[in-house]
């Protein structure tokens, strides 16, 4: 008889783990690049994420009321992981910005191409992220477009189900006051998002995203 899931986990089955990466990689790519801004750093970030899960597999709930999807468990470890590469990151510009200045070297056509893509994807979806302190921006990220319920939140998060609420209050309330003042703006604004894409634009559009958050 096959054992559950998480029981499987706990005991380090390597083919429950192979399924885990097939049904959640793409949630936690996902969840990475909103919290970091790069589409590199968020494939480093899943990389260590199943890494880590697999380091931290014997504290998984496996009793009996420890059931349910393991998605928000490794959406949290994403966003342990996403703080260190952050930290990491700065202290990484920091060495640099202290280094003389190299002189620049053109990219090649293809990779322009791509930057310029990835850069105004970027401006969509960091644009609210970026206006947000780093514990609001994780529960923005994890309840809006993530997906999760406060509990689940506050179980990826190792926080309170009060904490994720409120984070998430503030969040929304000082994007609303952003947007009333004008200040949250794309840098693209006058350019429009192809159509059928799904990102956010503009203002106005940041706060009726949030606005969609399903009651919990």
């Amino acid at each position: 008889m096959r054992l559950p899931e998480r029981q499987r986990v706990c005991a380090g089955d390597p083919e429950v783990f192979r399924e885990l990466f097939v049904e959640h990689a793409r949630s936690v790519y996902n969840h990475a690049f909103r919290l970091t801004g790069t589409w590199s750093t968020a494939e480093d970030v899943v990389s260590l994420t199943f890494l880590e899960a697999w380091r931290l597999r014997e504290r998984v709930d496996a009793g009996p009321d420890g059931g349910g999807s393991l998605r928000p468990w490794l959406l949290g470890i994403a966003t342990n992981v996403a703080r260190n590469v952050r930290r990491a990151a700065r202290r990484h510009d920091g060495v640099l910005a202290r280094l003389p200045r190299a002189e620049p070297v053109p990219d090649p056509a293809d990779e322009v191409a791509t930057r310029i893509d990835d850069r105004d994807r970027l401006a969509r979806v960091g644009v609210a992220l970026a206006a947000l302190r780093g514990p609001e921006r994780e529960v923005l990220a994890l309840c809006v477009w993530a997906g999760l319920d406060y509990t689940e939140a506050a179980r990826a998060l190792g926080v309170p189900v009060g904490t994720v609420r409120s984070r998430l209050s503030r969040a929304r309330a000082r994007l609303a006051r952003l947007v009333a003042a004008g200040k949250l703006r794309p840098p693209d604004e006058d350019g429009e998002p192809p159509a059928g894409s799904g990102q956010v634009h503009g203002g106005r559009d940041i706060v009726a995203l949030l606005a969609q958050e399903r009651v919990r």
